[in-house]
């Protein structure tokens, strides 16, 4: 939700050698979504126009989608928030303030080795 973090994220995950796409609206994340099938997504909850959980719902609801993983970064973190990004279909939630390292452990622990 905020282009300064948005730019820190990408810098670090083609740092570590992944290619990186950028979207900053919940209609854009599900446009590139659906013609780039990521490897791993990851939403915020609050984006504009969409939020996370609907486009979570939505990639999960598409049969074609539905296998990719998805992870929430937010700083909602009480444990109905996270709940619902579970059950909206993310294998994983971050928690803001989080560091780079907690970042790339998850894409390696939801891609596998």
């Amino acid at each position: 939700d905020e282009p300064h973090i948005l730019r820190s994220l990408g810098f670090v995950l083609k740092r570590a050698g992944y290619k990186v796409l950028e979207a900053r609206s919940g209609p854009e994340a599900l446009s590139v979504v659906q013609k780039e099938r990521p490897d791993v997504v990851f939403l915020d909850i609050m984006m504009p126009r969409l939020d996370g959980y609907e486009v979570c719902r939505r990639i999960k609801s598409e049969t074609s989608l539905r296998h990719i993983p998805i992870a929430f970064m937010s700083a909602k973190a009480q444990e109905a928030e996270v709940r619902a990004g579970i059950e909206a279909g993310a294998e994983a939630y971050i928690l803001k303030p989080f560091s780079m390292q907690q970042l790339l452990d998850t894409v390696e622990e939801i891609l596998g080795p």
